[in-house]
């Protein structure tokens, strides 16, 4: 489904899955639902693994000092239990998890291959844009933060947009690490698992 504003008429033209298109009151209770529908839809489950697989950097934007953040969590987890260097962005924090906090992605010793962003959904298109300046190529926008505008406007700009997952849940799935929790990963392995 895509929908457009017209703001002449105050209508919305809906396009539904099937190909047809349909004019609504822009007003109408079925033209907000439409609206609120998730159509997008972003890399499956091996492409997320690929993703994580090849990357060996991650940044995580909006990363908090405070150890009840969900930022906080995920940090520790990919520091003590991934090959990935990790970098902290935060302009209000000097040093998060022992490392020195950025207050941008510019300002960052390299370009990340990961974005891992936990910012509210309405700050997403401007970290998409920062995303895109600083050269990175994915970013990872956390578990319920949804913004299906940005990761559509992020994909025509190229990079590779996984949103509404957690990449610390996503990492210890594809490593084997969920089975320890009673989680089924779909994965079945005699192998310990690695880093």
């Amino acid at each position: 489904m895509t929908t457009t504003d017209d703001t002449t008429a105050a209508t919305v033209t809906t396009q539904l899955s099937n190909g047809l298109t349909c004019d609504l009151p822009a007003s109408s209770p079925l033209a907000k639902l439409l609206r609120s529908q998730r159509t997008w839809v972003g890399p499956s489950a091996k492409e997320r693994q690929a993703i994580l697989r090849g990357a060996k950097s991650v940044a995580i934007v909006g990363a908090s000092p405070n150890a009840t953040r969900s930022s906080y969590f995920v940090g520790t987890y990919l520091q003590q239990s991934s090959d990935l260097r990790v970098y902290f962005v935060n302009p209000n924090a000097e040093t998060i998890l022992g490392q020195p906090a950025y207050p941008d992605l510019a300002s960052l010793p390299e370009v990340p291959d990961i974005v891992d962003v936990f910012r509210k959904a309405s700050d997403i298109p401007s970290v998409v844009d920062d995303v895109v300046a600083s050269g990175a190529t994915t970013i990872w926008v956390q578990l319920g933060i949804w913004n299906e505008e940005a990761a559509r406007y992020g994909e025509e700009q190229g990079l590779t947009v996984v949103m509404d997952r957690c990449i610390k849940v996503e990492h210890a799935r594809f490593h084997g690490g969920l089975n320890l929790m009673g989680f089924d990963t779909g994965v079945i392995s005699a192998k310990k698992t690695g880093r």
